[in-house]
Order: C-alpha cells, then structure tokens, then sequence
C-alpha cells in the first residue's frame, strides 16, 4: 500500500480519517490497489467539471466482488464512495473528498455478442473502443457522445448518455438491456441471467418492496405521471430517471433503468450489455444558413418530417467563432448577415438508392425554407469532416482563448422544441446581460437541446455574485419554458440543489426515499444528484491558477488520457498539468509543505515516464502537447555534466553511434546474463540514467548508406536508429534502408544521400531531453547539408524510420533554410512504387503495429497500403498503440513500454487464437517500435520496408 504519514488536506473541509480504512482494503484488494499518497490523490482530484475535490484515498478493485468488499469496509467507516472511470464529467460528479474508486485501468472487457446486435461492455472501457470493435459489423452503440475518445462505458449508462444523433430513441436508457451491478450492502445481481427477478427480490426484500410501493405512490398521481411523461418527453438527464417506474412494472427491470443516469448513486455498474444500432453507411451532409435563429428553429419540424437524422444548430457567434478555424468552409468564413444562424443537417440511408430519394425530398423542402444560399448537400467524406469540425471544433476554439486562469464551462439545457428559438434569444440575452462575453450558443436542434459555453473565474477570492445571479436566472428561463436544466451532462454537483424545483416536492420526496431505500448509510456520491442545500452547487469550485504557457490552456477534460502510453502505469497529460496547478494553488495559499508532497514522486511519475510522443496532442481539443512541458522541465532538471555528454555527442555523433551498435553487437555474441545483472547493478548505484540490457536486444546495424548520384529523384536520410540497432534475426543485412535501396534500385528510381550522412541525426535524442545546446548543433550541421543535397529543396528526402521522419521534419521547420525542404517517409515513397513492384513470393500473413509518428503524420494507410501489397491477410490490432519506447526510454524504464505495450500484446494473442496459430510476420515502421512489440510479444518484428523487398525479389 502506498500511503502518507497524514491525511492530505482537502478542498471544502478536513479530510476524514482513513487510516484504518486503508489498512482494511489493503487487506482485501491487495496493498497495490490502494494508495493514500498525495501525488496519487491530487492527480484524480480533476474532472472536465468547474469542481475540484481531493480523495483521501483511491482504490483500485478489479471485479464486483472488490467493489462489494470496498462497499462493505466503507459502509463500516462511515466513508463517501466515487466511482471514476474517464472523469469527462462536466457536472461535477467524479469527484470526491472520500474514497475514490478508480474503474478505469481493471474494468475494460469488451465482448461482442450475436454478430454485433449486442454487446457486454465493463465501465473502464470507452465508446470509441467498443465501437472500433462494432465497426466490422456496421453496428455501433447508439448513445454517440461528442466525448467519445474518452468517455467510459460508466459514465455513459451513470449519465444516460444521448449525443449528437441518438436522441432519445436510441439513448442509453433505450438501449441498455442488461447489467450487472453491486449494491452498497453487498449484493451483486447479473439481471439478464436467469432468476434475476427472483434473486433481486430474495435477496434484496425491502428494495424489491419499495419499489412496488414507489410505483404505486406515482400511479396513484395523475400530477406525477404527467410531470414525468412531459419531463422525459424530451432529453432529461435531471434527477433519477422516474419514467422507469412508468415504464416497467416488474422490480428489477425499474431498478436497471433506474440505476441509468443514477451518477453511481445506486449502485455500481460492473458490466452493461446494450443492444446496438445498425450503421447506415450513406450519408448526406448540408449546412442550411438562415436570416436568423427564429427562422432556423422554425424549420426543424419540417427537417424531422422529411428524416433528417440530425439537425445542429449554431447561432450567429457560434458562426463567427468557427470564422477563425483554420480550415474554415468558404460558405461559412463568407457569410455577411447581421445575425445568421445555421442548421447543420444530416441525412443517411442503408442503401444508396434510399439516400437519393430523401436526398431529393429534402431539396424540395430546402427550397421552402427561405434560405439565405443554396445548399448544396455533400457525400464526399472529406468535406463532411471539414462542416463536422466547424461543429466539433466550436468547444476547441471558445477553450483556447479563454483568459488564463479561468475555468471553462459547457453547459446544457433542453426546452420543447416550439420553445427553442425563443429560449435561444433570451438565453443570449441573459449572458449578455451578466457580462459574459462571446458567448456561444449550439445544440442538438431536432431535440431541443441547448449547449452554451462560458468563462469563469473562481480563484484569487473572487466574488461568484455573477455566477449565482446568471444561474438563477437561466433556471426561471429553462423551467418557465417548460424545459430541464440538464439535458445530457447528468445532474452531477451543479444542478442537484434545483431538482427539487424542476420536479416539485412530491416527485423529490420519491427520489429521496428511493435514495434512502438502495443507499441507507449514505456513502455513495453524496453531494451528486439530491441535495437540500441551496447553495451547494457554489462549494468546491475550482481554482485554475496560470502555471505555465504550455499548459494554461488545458480544460481538463481527459481526452487525452486513453491515448497515453503511461495511463496505466503511472500518469497521464491532464495529472501531469494538474499536479501542477494543485501544487501551485497550495503555494499561493501558504501551504509550501502540501505543494512538496504533491510533488514528491512527480520526476519519476510524471517527467521520466513521460513517452512525449505527441499522441496527447492530436486527442487534445486544444492542442496541448504534454510533451513541450516534459521536454523542458528535463532541460531544467538536467546537470551540467549530462548537459556536457549530450552535446559532446552532437558533436560526434558518427563515432558515438557507431560506438552503441558496436557494444551491442559485442553483447549479444557474450551470455546476456552477466550483462543484465551488471547494467541492473550500476542502475541500482546510479540510478536510471544507466540503460538496462538483456538478452533480446539485438546486436548494432550497419553504417549508413553513401550514394552521390547527378540524377537523383530523391534523397535518403538513412535514420541512425539503423547503425545503433541491428535488424529481427533473419531480416534484411541493411536493414530498413537497405530495403528500402533495393526496392528503389528494383522500381528505377535513382537516390542520393547528403555528405556527411553517418555524423547526422533528426535531432530527437536531444529535443526530447530538452538538450537545447546539442541540438542547435545538429540543426546547424544537418539542414545545409539537406538543402545542398536536395538541390534547394528541390528533390524530397526520405527518411527510412516514421519517428525520425517526424523529428527532421520538426527540425527543418524550424530553421529558416530548410523550411522549403520536403520530408517524406519512406512507408509512404515506397507506397508509390507499388506498380512497379511485383510480388514473387507473397507472405501469408502480416500483423501490423502503426507507430505514433506514422499516426500523427498520416502515413498509417501506406503502411497498409505496403503489407496488403504482398499480403492478402493483414491485421492491425485495434488495442495499437504507441509502444514507449521512445528513443530510450525502452531502455531507461522497461517497465512503461511494457505496460504501454500490454493491450495490443493481447489483442495479437487473441487474434492468433482466433485463426489457430500465428501470424507468418510481424512489421512496423520504426526500428524501436519493432524491438518493443518484439519485447511484447515475443514475436519477431521487423520493417515493413525488410519484407515488401524479400516479397518483390525475382
């Protein structure tokens, strides 16, 4: 168990005591599963949410059964219990000042069942996981949440789940059929095994009863039953989700679709089995522009009618802000109207044939509908994405430009459709009304749902007048207009204290005697759902002090975090910002001994393991990679004698690499053992610094090519990853670029490389050590020689390792000389010379691992696109991720890219099983990549360039 001597303090009152706690579920989950240290606690103390809260303890249960033996200590310490899978929560309700239960590392099962129509899912897991695994039978879950990069199955059925094209027809509570749950006294029911009634009413007697009576309390209401068929007409995720007691009659059946949009207040969710909905592969896409946000409303009937599947609104800012994306449609940056608002619509069909005729029964209806242009209705995939980034990217673009320091808000309403337009004006008006600046207003029109963003600022003492004042008066808008205050973000903290007011007090007094009846000792969520304080929504508001300019901009939001190879085994991007910010808040409050112990740990948490591969960045809403802030803070971490080596090494780089692939290859003709133990020893003195070997490692490469050719068509940049590290036993005697040489030599196409090529290098040992000096040093020697060789930029050059392609790239743009410089993979180069290749001895099969690099830069497909050349049997696991080794730290700490590696090693393990043995080879497009995977999986991997030559040979 890892632990601190005191209970850290905590945001919004004392910690409480957990000591003997601790002790307790250490017993129980194991003492790896339960942690009070205060880097631990202050890094899942942030959700997407404007609240912040610091467990005092975070466990780790991996089964049901852990989580009713964790039900169980707390239930006997009288301790608070959050579940908490992908904290995309924006109300609020991941977060906790008692015991934390994280779901997300050991609850990720995905089981597809019955060809696709359904599948069992484990909270840990996110939508966009499950629906990777659906594709292959055009299905999908029917909840589409915008947050689904990150957001988990748990969160999706904890807050009912709807998003931009399910509605209501197809939400969560539409499309759950089945769970399997923990209840705070212990019971664990499956209820679509068999007897699940019988069981729930045998075990659970005076639950199964008061539910009856709960229904019958309701039936005997004509008041009630029409306050919540007009409630849940619309979307409505305020409160417990009452129509369950309307809509079914048997006990357990009400409790499953009450638990739905419960926020863990209930009951624990181990798995959920849904039904999924069929894919409709043709789709349609338009933007409608309209005079103004009455006219656009108005339309949204007629769009339903004619079957348009989603109708988006965007007000006339929203429009204005999407005006400053880069890649903006023209249609949109060239709109001059006082005040325009824009309905983006879709329509889809199985069939191509059903899509033409809704696509010309909508045009008939376009020309009705008094638009300001015409629309012109795409099926292109390209330009679908680019109106569909307008949309997405209204949440990225508000974000990044918010003041820094002040949190962001995204909130949601849902009124009657006739309503809506005039919600829409008045919802302006109020914001404008209490100086909130720019606000945006967008939603889900064919629902009546609203979003609206905003800053605040919540730290330095400041007054929060403005924010209760505004929030007062939008719950007169939303209820006068008959509507709810939450629509899709679940009640959490924000909106509890008004549940009481959306439902009147009957209804309320039901929701607290069903929250008595399932939850007597109070210990799940407090705070989330029902609160009787009025002002509680105004408690532990988050303070977002400015740290630094890498990271101000963060919104916390967890996107990034499934994409992080450290998620698993120490921190992702968002803990890395928020330690930092928590510890800076500590500062400004005087309290410098809290700041050192949320730092304690953070060199090897949070810099050492840090991959700073880039992959946070391309999940980031805005923009932020993680590895800018890691990066530097090594710089400022190193000494001046490691500062010294690096940029000696710039210096001599020829020599110094030939010197590491010559050690290699000397220890792997010696016995590994004694060379493991020597190098586990002088880390054990020396610390981590010191690169671990063993005996898989393969020996040193070749030197790298020379070739001076006149009529070259390009220019290689052999990587000097080659000369370091030999390739896979059995692989090419050049490794990559000799491949990749002898298919160009094969296709035609003539190659030179620049002088002075074995002293060159991308420049990424040092730029991801933050090792500024040496990495002037190898830009100063590096782009003359390639602007020399290229002829002015004339001719691409072409790097043979997808991570080194990416790091020349990042160095050439950034040196006035070599910005006009092409750099191309060579995955991609060779792609092109396909028709020029035959295959003579086709593989049968090939496993694929797409590296970050090829990921961030595109080139994913030309790997493909090489392997399906020579193969007719390609896998890419869905579990691919990046690897971590990253240069060194493979070497540096073994133990990141094992547990960055873990999933895809699985997902090959299950593959193989399903086919009946392994696959003929294993390829990637990065030499470390391949020594990771290969560490993995204990499978060979080698270049996917080794094996289309060995395919193409005569």
């Amino acid at each position: 168990m890892t632990h601190s001597a005191t209970a850290p303090a905590h945001a919004g009152g004392a910690a409480p005591e957990i000591p003997d706690l601790a002790v307790e579920l250490a017993a129980v989950l194991g003492p790896e599963s339960v942690t009070t240290r205060p880097l631990d606690l202050h890094a899942k103390a942030h959700d997407a949410s404007h609240y912040h809260l610091v467990p005092s303890l975070v466990a780790t249960p991996g089964t049901a059964e852990d989580v009713a033996a964790l039900l169980g200590a707390c239930t006997r310490h009288g301790a608070p219990v959050t579940f908490r899978s992908g904290g995309t929560s924006l109300s609020g309700q991941a977060i906790t000042a008692g015991v934390l239960a994280d779901t997300r590392r050991r609850f990720g099962a995905i089981d597809v069942l019955d060809d696709g129509r359904s599948v069992r899912v484990q909270p840990g897991a996110t939508v966009r996981a499950v629906n990777a695994r659906l594709a292959r039978h055009r299905r999908a879950l029917g909840p589409d949440p915008a947050s689904e990069i990150a957001c988990t199955i748990g969160g999706v059925v904890a807050n009912n789940s709807s998003g931009m094209h399910c509605g209501t027809e197809a939400n969560t509570y539409r499309t759950l059929k089945s769970m399997r749950f923990v209840l705070p006294s212990g019971t664990v029911i499956d209820s679509g095994a068999p007897g699940a009634a019988a069981e729930f009413a045998a075990r659970e007697p005076a639950l199964h009863e008061g539910l009856l009576r709960l229904r019958r309390r309701i039936l005997a209401s004509p008041d009630s039953v029409a306050t919540i068929r007009r409630q849940f007409s619309m979307k409505n995720t305020m409160g417990y989700g009452l129509n369950a007691f309307l809509d079914f009659e048997d006990p357990l059946d009400i409790f499953v679709h009450l638990v739905i949009g419960s926020e863990g207040t209930l009951a624990f969710v181990a798995e959920a089995v849904f039904d999924t909905v069929q894919v409709q592969p043709h789709i349609a896409t338009g933007l409608l522009v309209f005079p103004g946000i009455g006219a656009a409303a108005a339309a949204i009937p007629e769009l339903v009618a004619a079957g348009a599947k989603t109708a988006e609104l965007m007000d006339a800012t929203s429009l204005r802000v999407s005006a400053r994306l880069a890649d903006c449609p023209e249609e949109i940056r060239s709109l001059d109207l006082p005040d325009p608002a824009a309905l983006l619509v879709e329509f889809a069909a199985g069939e191509a044939g059903e899509l033409d005729e809704r696509a010309r029964a909508a045009e008939a209806l376009f020309a009705q509908l008094g638009l300001e242009r015409p629309v012109a209705m795409t099926r292109s995939a390209r330009e679908r994405a680019a109106l569909w980034k307008v949309r997405k990217g209204l949440y990225s673009t508000v974000a990044s430009a918010r003041p820094s320091g002040t949190s962001q808000l995204l909130e949601d309403i849902a009124v009657p459709v006739p309503a809506l337009a005039q919600t829409c004006h008045e919802l302006g008006g109020l914001l404008s009304q209490h100086g909130y600046r720019d606000p945006v207003i967008f939603g889900h029109a064919k629902d009546g749902n609203l979003h609206f963003m905003l800053n605040e600022d919540f730290g330095g003492g400041t007054d929060t007048r403005r924010y209760e004042d505004f929030t007062e008066d939008l719950v007169d808008l939303v209820l006068g207009a008959g509507g709810t205050l939450k629509a899709e973000h679940g009640t959490g903290r924000i909106m509890a204290p008004y549940v009481r007011r959306q439902y009147g007090d009957e209804l309320y007094a039901v929701m607290r005697e069903l929250k008595d009846l399932v939850d007597p000792s109070g210990i799940l969520n407090p705070g989330a759902v029902l609160s009787d304080d009025p002002r509680s929504y105004l408690e532990n508001l988050k303070v977002t002090p400015t740290v630094e300019e890498e990271v101000d901009r963060c919104v916390e939001c967890g996107y990034c975090e499934p994409v992080c190879p450290s998620r698993s085994i120490t921190l992702t991007p968002r803990q890395r910002i928020t330690l930092r910010r928590d510890a800076e808040r500590a500062r400004a409050e005087g309290n410098e001994e809290l700041a050192r112990e949320i730092m304690d740990g953070y060199d090897y948490d949070a810099v050492s393991t840090c991959a700073v591969d880039g992959m946070c960045g391309t999940a980031c809403p805005v923009g932020i990679n993680t590895g800018d802030l890691v990066r530097r803070l090594r710089a400022e971490a190193a000494g001046p004698a490691e500062s010294a080596a690096w940029n000696g090494a710039a210096h001599a780089w020829g020599a110094a690499s030939r010197v590491g692939g010559a050690a290699l290859s000397v220890a792997k003709a010696l016995p590994a053992a004694p060379i493991e133990g020597a190098t586990h020893l002088a880390r054990k003195l020396l610390g981590d610094g010191i690169p671990a070997y063993d005996g898989a490692l393969p020996g040193g490469g070749s030197a790298r090519p020379r070739r001076r050719d006149a009529e070259a068509e390009a220019v290689l940049f052999a990587a000097c990853i080659g000369t370091m590290f030999g390739p896979e036993e059995g692989g090419h005697a050049g490794g990559a670029s000799g491949a990749f040489l002898e298919m160009c030599d094969r296709a035609g196409v003539r190659l030179r490389t620049p002088e002075g090529l074995g002293s060159m290098c991308c420049g990424t040992p040092w730029k991801s050590k933050g090792m500024t000096a040496g990495w002037e040093h190898m830009r100063s020697v590096v782009v003359p020689a390639l602007v020399e060789a290229t002829d002015g930029g004339r001719l691409p050059i072409v790097v043979d390792a997808s991570s080194c392609a990416e790091g020349l790239a990042v160095m050439l743009g950034s040196a006035a000389e070599g910005t006009g410089l092409r750099v191309v993979d060579a995955v991609e180069f060779a792609a092109g010379l396909l028709p020029r290749l035959p295959v003579h001895a086709p593989v049968a099969s090939i496993a694929l691992h797409p590296t970050c690099s090829g990921t961030i830069a595109g080139t994913v497909p030309h790997l493909a696109a090489l392997a399906e050349h020579i193969s007719a049997e390609v896998f890419s696991p869905l579990e691919a991720g990046c690897c971590a080794f990253a240069g060194d730290r493979g070497l540096l700490h073994p133990e990141l890219t094992a547990s960055a590696t873990a999933p895809e090693a699985a997902g090959i393990e299950a593959a193989e099983r399903a086919r009946g043995g392994r696959f003929a080879e294993y390829a990637s497009t990065n030499r470390t990549c391949e020594i990771g995977l290969t560490r993995a999986t204990a499978r060979p991997y080698r270049h996917i360039l080794e094996l289309v030559a060995q395919a193409t040979r005569p």
